[in-house]
């Protein structure tokens, strides 16, 4: 018999599949905010994309990806497999597979409407075997030293709670370099400094992608614990309240903007996962309000004064208030704002800046050579005939299309 308030067999099994199926579940919220966002030309392309990168990640993180993070493989019998821990180890790949899935899933909404199918899938394979994994095993299985050296140096580790560097700065960062090398949509800018608007296709999907994500979000972060008896109410809340503050300060600065209001709510996300367990509630409420306004402010400067063609603005969500989400732990973690302590900004400025310069470097060889060697973007004729024709040869509306014709 159980001892009670031991957790039962298989109950930390039980646990952590809970979560990986909600974090599974936000990949269809990636794929109907990117739907509501892109043109209705590139919809079914923003479907089929997200599933296939997920389908490539599972392959590529099983095979190579989390034996670089974390040494475990899983060739053995199943005897070998489940003996001991009820497969824990199993459902713990399953649960850091959509984490890694996101990254992908994060530079789909960049690089959207004019990069071409398979050559994205290849630089999935790449991003999320490689690349993803030997950062993530940085930060999360003490690879190289570099945690111990942050400790002894600094005080303290770097810490990333539950991926606002490692999985969000990653996925935006890397999108950054896919959207310069790819250039912008034909017709996004004119001469003379003129942007042409590109408005969302549907506003109720692109909110439909964002209450998935957020309500995903809570396996995210609260089931980051990964075992029953580690979970914090503390996290739920502090998620809770990062939420709310983006969005209620995109609300504010954004101006009503719709897009600007859901998505709002994901930037205070992405900033609360590192230190969702270590800072205070009302602290969380302010490092979720100033990603909202980072999110609203810097959009506008991406699409507009810096001329990238980032459709989803991934780039200033997740990269840059993945970036302020780790920075934020070295501040609002301190105990004299009202945080558990045991945290250094130091460790955290050096930690998240090695996290974008992996993901910098990482994400330039590998779209910089399927660039030079194969090609990344759609031909003119293809783009302007739109992805979904061009590449699945099928409308999201055929109707409407046998009506004009």
């Amino acid at each position: 018999m159980t001892a009670i308030g031991a957790t039962p067999p298989g109950g930390n099994v039980f646990f952590l599949l809970m979560g990986a199926i909600l974090v599974l579940a936000m990949h269809g919220g990636f794929a109907f905010l990117e739907l509501g966002t892109v043109r209705r030309r590139s919809q079914v392309n923003a479907l089929v994309k997200i599933l296939s990168d997920f389908g490539i990640s599972t392959m590529v993180y099983f095979f190579v990806g989390y034996h670089i993070a974390y040494g475990i493989s899983f060739f053995g019998d199943v005897k070998t497999l489940t003996t001991g821990n009820h497969g824990f180890e199993m459902v713990r790949f399953f649960f850091l597979l959509t984490f890694a899935a996101a990254v992908p899933a994060i530079i789909s909404g960049g690089i959207a409407e004019r990069a071409r199918f398979y050559p994205q899938l290849l630089a999935t394979a790449f991003l999320v075997g490689l690349v993803y994994p030997f950062y993530e095993g940085i930060v999360w299985n003490n690879h190289y030293g570099i945690q111990a050296w942050f400790a002894s140096v600094f005080g303290a580790p770097f810490h990333d709670f539950a991926g606002s560097v490692v999985v969000h700065a990653m996925g935006g960062w890397m999108a950054l370099m896919a959207v310069w090398l790819l250039g912008p949509r034909k017709g996004r800018y004119g001469k003379n400094g003129v942007v042409h608007a590109m408005p969302p296709s549907n506003i109720p999907f692109l909110a439909l992608g964002s209450w998935i994500l957020i309500i995903g979000w809570f396996g995210f972060n609260v089931m980051s614990a990964q075992q029953l008896m580690a979970v914090q109410g503390l996290v739920a809340l502090n998620s809770l309240m990062a939420l709310v503050g983006g969005m209620l300060a995109a609300l504010a600065v954004g101006k009503g903007d719709p897009g600007f209001v859901h998505n709002g709510a994901l930037a205070g996300l992405v900033a609360i996962c590192a230190g969702s367990d270590v800072v205070q509630p009302i602290g969380a409420l302010a490092i979720g309000a100033i990603a909202g306004i980072i999110f609203v402010y810097l959009f506008t400067f991406v699409q507009h004064r810096l001329r990238l063609d980032d459709v989803l603005g991934v780039w200033p969500m997740h990269g840059v208030c993945g970036v302020w989400g780790g920075l934020a732990v070295g501040i609002f973690g301190h105990q004299f704002l009202g945080g558990a302590g045991g945290v250094s900004f130091w460790s955290q400025l050096l930690g998240t800046s090695l996290g974008v310069l992996v993901a910098l470097a990482g994400s330039g060889i590998v779209y910089g050579g399927i660039k030079y060697f194969i090609g990344i973007r759609l031909d003119p004729e293809a783009e302007y005939a739109g992805a979904d024709l061009s590449l699945h040869h099928v409308s999201a509306y055929p109707e409407e299309d046998i009506e004009r014709a």
